[in-house]
């Protein structure tokens, strides 16, 4: 080593580590005195060396900054058995059996010096019927060492015989069997434990790790997805988008599993189905699924948990980093750095009542509510945010806080105890709105009382019908000296002589007179006249005008009916929690005297009190010693403390409005993965989505107006009142008066395949016909209709894949023709399309026809060999038609006297051949084509990614799953 400026000894790995002046730092074996490794930078110089004093980390200062890095892998390689654990530690195989805690070496896996710097078992495979072990490590680019021993052995420390060999990974795929990755060739080799191969397979897809997914599966990891192999079947079973997967860890009944990146967490299903993704800002080292179906994981610092819906939160915070082995109840076992086996106790309360609220376990929630400390912002916040304000509601004590969480349950009674302690303006204004969203008028009539909103008020009483109370409120506006209040009462009582006496009082003498004299007060209108004199206006000629009341309510007085409603799940458990009776009692003190006292306000309105009561402090009504003043002694306005109840005697069973369900639309799209249902169902992206998953499709113009006729049809709509929205109903497929209301049907469809059958044989008469611009228009028609059809049976599926080939070979036979009679001045061209014509799957009237078309074309253009094959064709077909076989005779004769082609044509029947949807060129056994992922159509290489020219609607040559029609193929 020359140039060396600084040189550092490492005992615990007894290697030197040398900084050398020539931009690099070398890491050498003291024993075998080689290099194991080098760090180089191009433009800068290595100074100095230094090691961190606890953990396993060395750092090197060079000329712009410096470099942190570690020396070997801090993470044992390990697997779960059962209650068995087994892991490595220095140099041996060690287990870990869970129950009783004990600890032992199992072998020693590798002898001093024979593994590299940072090459230590990267992962352990474990077959526990036979008892083998396979250890893999990056040595030699990829290798593998399997252990095959018995449970007697444990502990004895003896050197086993190794079988090793060379690949990227190596897992257990059954009992006696366990698969190598060869990542050059992208193969999977399938050994036994002889080391012997049994069995070969590729890989689809192009894979760099292998993990176990199950008996005869492999969970397959590339560079932006990883997907289950069946080595069986040799099938993908499934794939998923994932960021680079570090492991994978399944849950015990291999129904779940959660694949771990650097910075992310994907729960998928077994079928690799995504459930929810998790990002993470520090890395995430480890994870296990406890008994309840919750992955706890672990970063560099927390034990946190993810639930299935993708919640989550933090469990405990860490000291050192850990890595999880497995979860039994409240306690974490894990695995420290320094391979050494603790057993961690966390609080899992907090996941649990998550877990219970999010699979509606709710007596398991009153359980906890009743026992456990739960509480804190956190907690309140996600119960509101989950949609369990109810819930919330018997964690808080703040009485705001408790006031917003009762509004958004709907809970009027405890919204109104919350008010009467806040008594604040606001609030008071909250809770009228609420109360008069649910129907409530007690309620709102007491909170517009309580912040003096007599406008409101007015309103109220109106819209209600209540006309006694109308009238006080006109007397209050009196009182208050508020014209524009005595003004608008007046008008809301349609009382004609209040509002001429209210015009008259502030001067608007002439307005007085012409509203007594249209509404027929004479007496009035002429004294007025008297006092105006010449200034008396005039009235227009015409029809006498006529009094216009206000329209009558439709409930008078009372609350609007509610729907009687079930109690809720936690609506009585205070009565057993810590709040009770305490609170019930705090209620009633708030609430003052509900029951008869109640009638103050909700009855009678405003009586046994003073119009004083709501009028500001000091404003008090002048009398009038003659007339006896405002002759109000009695205006009954009720103390202000009086605050009605929730809900009135005759609906105290009327506590909560219930929640809307779900739209019907939303549960075709959750039941069906069809494209029609979901566009029936309004939701045209997703049916787009699955068609172009499905078939490929990517031009969905054609289909517009289909996806509108299969949203319309589905719907009825029904008028209710002129002011209500228009109701939508859904009409469900295949109901009958049998049918239960709880449980929703498919969505009724507008196409059918009956009426795909009536398109085809009206297309059959055009053909025949020779009307191929309107055949064409009908078979395309029925392309565009099949991917929206919806059929019951298998074999319908399979009348329906049939017909897409039926069809598909009539339009391209109907272009071609087309396309034959527009290139009238190119002979051949005119003779090869009407060739290639006759090689479509045509129905035998139809093939005949266009075999006569065919040998009338060549015939008439001297090529009487091409003639005479399309003539002995049609003499094979036993045509019917006389003139047909007459002809075709003829021309058989006249080609035996001289079989010569005048021209030479692209075809040659004797090889066989399909057509190009796009070019209209034959493409011969052997060469290379691409097809339609839809209508199955072929086509030259060079048409791939191009609009399929046959169908219109799909991507030559694009991926596709196959057409989905019928429940019966996802059943």
């Amino acid at each position: 080593m020359n140039n060396v400026s600084c040189v550092m000894f490492h005992a615990k790995q007894d290697i030197i580590v040398s900084n050398s002046e020539d931009k690099s730092i070398r890491i050498w074996d003291a024993t075998k005195r080689t290099g194991i490794q080098t760090f180089r930078r191009e433009h800068d110089r290595f100074w100095i060396l230094a090691a961190h004093p606890e953990m396993n980390l060395l750092a090197a200062g060079h000329d712009s900054g410096m470099i942190v890095f570690k020396l070997e892998r801090e993470r044992p390689a390990f697997v779960v058995s059962g209650d068995s654990l087994f892991y490595t530690k220095d140099r041996f195989l060690c287990f870990y059996e869970f129950p009783t805690q004990r600890d032992a070496q199992v072998l020693p896996f590798r002898r001093p010096g024979s593994l590299s710097l940072n090459q230590s078992p990267k992962t352990l495979s474990y077959s526990p019927t036979e008892n083998a072990f396979l250890l893999c490590s990056d040595v030699d680019g990829g290798s593998y060492e399997l252990y095959c021993i018995s449970k007697q052995s444990y502990g004895r420390g003896d050197v086993q015989d190794e079988k090793r060999g060379h690949g990227a990974s190596a897992v257990f795929v059954a009992r006696n069997r366990f698969a190598v990755l060869e990542k050059s060739s992208n193969n999977v080799l399938i050994k036994n434990l002889k080391n012997d191969i049994v069995k070969k397979s590729v890989l689809p897809i192009a894979t760099d790790a292998i993990f176990y997914a199950g008996t005869g599966n492999l969970l397959c990891r590339s560079e932006d997805k990883v997907f289950i192999f069946d080595l069986q079947q040799r099938i993908v079973l499934g794939e998923l988008q994932t960021p680079f997967i570090k492991y994978v860890v399944w849950s015990d009944d291999m129904e779940h599993v959660a694949l771990l990146s650097k910075h992310a967490i994907i729960i998928a299903s077994k079928k690799l189905v995504h459930q929810c993704t998790l990002h993470e800002t520090i890395r995430v080292k480890s994870g296990a699924w406890d008994e309840n179906g919750v992955f706890i994981y672990t970063t560099l610092n927390h034990i946190k948990y993810c639930l299935p819906n993708g919640d989550n939160g933090i469990i405990k915070t860490l000291d050192i980093p850990i890595y999880i082995t497995k979860v039994s109840g409240n306690t974490i076992f894990c695995l420290d750095r320094d391979g050494k086996n603790r057993a961690i106790i966390i609080d899992s309360t907090e996941y649990i009542f998550k877990l219970s609220l999010l699979k509606k376990r709710y007596d398991h929630v009153l359980n906890m509510i009743r026992n456990s400390h739960l509480c804190g912002q956190a907690m309140i916040a996600y119960l509101q945010q989950k949609g369990f304000p109810e819930v919330a509601l018997h964690f808080v004590k703040d009485e705001k806080i408790r006031f917003n969480l009762a509004l958004e349950s709907g809970n009027i009674q405890i919204a109104v105890a919350s008010a009467t302690a806040i008594d604040e303006k606001d609030h008071w204004y909250r809770l009228g709105v609420e109360a008069l969203r649910q129907g409530n008028a007690g309620i709102v009539e007491y909170a517009y009382q309580r912040t003096k909103n007599f406008e409101r008020l007015s309103f109220l009483y109106l819209v209600t019908g209540n006309m006694e109370k109308l009238s006080k409120m006109l007397k209050i506006a009196e009182v208050k000296n508020d014209v524009m209040g005595q003004f608008h009462n007046a008008l809301y009582m349609g009382d004609v002589r209040e509002r001429v006496k209210i015009l008259e009082n502030v001067g608007h003498l002439p307005l007085a007179y012409i509203t007594a004299s249209v509404h027929g007060l004479h007496d009035v209108a002429e004294r007025l006249a008297a006092e105006l004199g010449d200034n008396v206006p005039s009235l227009p000629a015409g029809k006498v005008p006529s009094l216009v009341m206000p329209p009558s309510p439709v409930m008078c007085g009372s609350d609007w009916p509610l729907l009687r409603v079930m109690r809720g799940m936690f609506d009585g458990v205070l009565d057993n929690t810590g709040r009770g009776v305490a609170d019930e009692e705090e209620y009633e003190a708030a609430d003052g005297d509900w029951g008869e006292e109640l009638d103050i306000v909700d009855a009678d309105g405003l009586q046994n009190g003073d119009v004083t009561a709501i009028l500001e402090d000091g404003e008090v009504a002048e009398e009038n010693d003659e007339e006896g003043g405002w002759e109000m002694e009695d205006l009954g306005l009720g103390p202000e403390a009086d605050t009605p109840k929730a809900s009135i005697s005759t609906q105290s069973s009327v506590f909560v409005t219930p929640t809307p369900g779900m739209p019907v639309s939303h549960i075709w799209t959750q039941k069906s993965s069809l494209a029609a249902d979901h566009a029936a169902a309004g939701n045209f992206d997703t049916a787009m989505r699955l068609l172009n998953r499905q078939l490929g499709i990517t031009n969905f113009a054609p289909l517009k107006t289909m996806f509108l006729d299969l949203h319309t049809g589905s719907h009825s709509y029904l008028r209710a009142f002129s002011s209500a929205p228009i109701i939508s109903l859904a009409v469900e497929r295949g109901w009958t008066e049998s049918s239960s209301a709880n449980v929703r049907g498919p969505p009724a469809l507008p196409f059918k395949l009956s009426q795909l059958d009536e398109k085809l044989k009206a297309g059959y008469k055009f053909t025949t016909a020779g009307k191929f611009t309107e055949a064409l228009k009908t078979f395309v028609n029925i392309l565009h209709t099949i991917p929206l059809i919806v059929v019951e049976s298998r074999r319908e599926v399979d009348d329906v894949k049939e017909l897409i080939i039926i069809v598909k070979e009539y339009v391209l036979g109907s272009q071609m023709e087309l396309k034959r009679r527009e290139v009238k001045d190119n002979i051949v061209r005119q003779q090869e399309l009407a060739a290639y014509f006759t090689h479509c799957n045509l129905q035998t009237p139809h093939l005949r026809l266009a075999l006569q078309n065919a040998m009338t074309v060549c015939f008439r253009a001297k090529n009487l060999a091409t003639a005479a094959n399309f003539a002995r064709r049609l003499l094979e077909t036993n045509p019917t038609n006389e003139n047909q076989a007459r002809a075709a005779r003829q021309v058989v004769a006249a080609a035996e006297k001289n079989m010569t082609d005048a021209t030479q044509l692209n075809y040659d029947f004797r090889n066989p051949f399909v057509i190009c949807g796009a070019t209209y060129m034959p493409i011969y056994r052997g060469q290379k084509d691409v097809s339609c992922p839809y209508c199955s159509s072929r086509f030259v290489p060079t048409q791939e990614g191009q609009l399929c020219n046959v169908c219109d609607l799909a991507v030559i040559g694009a991926d596709a799953s196959g057409l989905l029609c019928s429940p019966s193929q996802i059943r």
